[in-house]
């Protein structure tokens, strides 16, 4: 009779790490932790989660102490990251990797120095002393795998990560996570290796806009820790412009700096695991697979995954920002869920295009329809049912908008005129502190954020029971 309910997050970098913080500490205030049997997460929202699963006690802890260590780091200034110190470890952890393609992993991990504030040797496999009471949800990291010359809708692949398994959702394989990375062959484990650093992980999911973003750093700090100068003479230097320098690196560290600085570091490779591992002959019937079938390549088995010698990862936000599909394989059975969005652009687009894609695959969910009226007045929360489908989850959908914040400091208690001020947080437009390439928030800029999302759960406790209510009346109704 229980609702299995389960936490739905989207990528959004730094704005998303904030927000789920602030989100998860507005559910503890609530007494609502315990009641999550999973949180799924992509890109920026899988940082927040990883920081907190190397507490093994995190959701049953005081978290704003926990959230003031993420604060102390978020509000310091970042160019620390690109010293020569730094550097250096970065370049001795490439070249010491054991993987194919170690340049990728460098560009993700200088991109973790700005969201870590010190070096990290913490796997996935280690969050597992954060479930073996079952003391917090499980945590579920969401990837695709692509191909190289198809676009994303002409061939994706979900994968999920957890920190027991790592697994294509439709072809039902799955490997532990500590093997992930290492070398198989017709589902045999040929060449182990080493199990990979969750800060070199987390780099899978990232935005190309932050790492955009993180080349305009390195290419002006680059220039000034190892003081790179070319033979040819420079023009002459205007008033308005930043002096700079033509870098054109022919050694072996700096030919891998030019890598990083000028290639799409978009897509990590990894040994597929799926090497060789013949799909039957009769997989187009199996469950697993018609569910996830999607892509022109279904119907050519000698072209799908078990080919490739390398998997091709990148980040679902490519496709559609979200992280669902693993709450919706049958055997979970999630009943409801709770969608925190920190998507750029429409706050709605990610929950429409995820009902779309669902439906059109047979997966029972909610049809979303809001009208461009209200899609531009966002409420703080929304509840889309679909009471014909009893298998069809419920879904609480938290847009990330500052509403009645503005006036309440806690849910009925509003602001005196001289607190009006903590109430002003700009989430929506272009000149927002919290858009996708800013690494730095200011602490007042920080903390208003949490405290704004914290504030959305809290003041829609009432939305959230509702929700509750109407699966446990559902299951009861079914049942009978």
């Amino acid at each position: 009779q229980v609702p299995v309910v389960a936490v739905m997050t989207t990528g959004g970098g730094t704005r998303a790490l904030t927000s789920l913080l602030g989100n998860l500490l507005g559910l503890q205030k609530l007494d609502l932790l315990d009641v999550i049997s999973y949180i799924t997460g992509s890109s920026g929202s899988t940082w927040a989660l990883s920081h907190l699963y190397q507490s093994a006690n995190w959701s049953h802890k005081d978290l704003p102490r926990l959230i003031s260590g993420v604060r102390r780091h978020m509000t310091k200034c970042k160019l620390s990251c690109f010293s020569l110190e730094s550097l250096k470890y970065l370049f001795c952890c490439n070249l010491a990797s054991p993987y194919t393609i170690p340049r990728m992993s460098l560009g993700f991990a200088l991109s973790l120095f700005l969201i870590n504030s010190q070096k990290n040797n913490h796997k996935l496999s280690d969050e597992r002393q954060a479930l073996n009471q079952g003391q917090n949800p499980l945590p579920i990291y969401m990837i695709l795998n692509i191909k190289e010359d198809y676009s994303l809708s002409e061939f994706k692949e979900w994968v999920e990560f957890t920190p027991y398994e790592v697994g294509f959702l439709k072809y039902g394989t799955f490997i532990r996570a500590e093997d992930f990375g290492s070398k198989f062959f017709m589902g045999r484990l040929m060449k182990k290796l080493p199990e990979s650093r969750i800060c070199f992980m987390k780099g899978d999911v990232l935005h190309c806009e932050i790492l955009n973003c993180i080349k305009v750093y390195f290419i002006f700090n680059i220039t000034q820790t190892l003081h790179i100068a070319t033979d040819e003479p420079s023009p002459p230097a205007k008033s308005h412009e930043l002096e700079t320098y033509l870098v054109t690196p022919e050694c072996g560290i700096m030919g891998i700096i030019r890598q990083v600085l000028t290639e799409r570091v978009m897509v990590s490779k990894f040994y597929n695991f799926l090497k060789g591992f013949q799909v039957h002959n009769e997989y187009l019937q199996s469950k697993n697979f018609c569910i996830w079938k999607d892509t022109v390549l279904e119907n050519f088995p000698n072209q799908l995954t078990e080919t490739a010698e390398f998997m091709r990862l990148a980040d679902t936000a490519g496709y559609i920002d979200i992280s669902y599909p693993p709450l919706m394989r049958p055997e979970r059975k999630v009943d409801v869920v709770l969608h925190l969005n920190y998507s750029s652009g429409s706050q709605t687009s990610p929950l429409e295009e995820a009902s779309k894609y669902f439906l059109k695959q047979g997966i029972p969910f909610p049809k979303i329809h809001l009208s461009e009226e209200e899609k531009k007045n966002l409420k703080e929360c929304y509840i889309f049912e679909d009471t014909e489908t009893p298998e069809a989850p419920t879904v609480v959908f938290f847009p990330l908008v500052n509403d009645t914040f503005r006036k309440y400091k806690e849910p009925g208690v509003e602001r005196s005129p001289t607190e009006m001020a903590q109430g002003n947080v700009d989430v929506s437009s272009s000149f927002s502190p919290y858009c996708l390439n800013s690494f730095t928030y200011t602490e007042e800029e920080f903390d208003k954020l949490v405290e704004l999302t914290s504030y959305n759960i809290q003041n829609n406790k009432h939305l959230i029971l509702q929700a509750l209510n109407s699966a446990i009346e559902q299951k009861r109704q079914h049942k009978n």
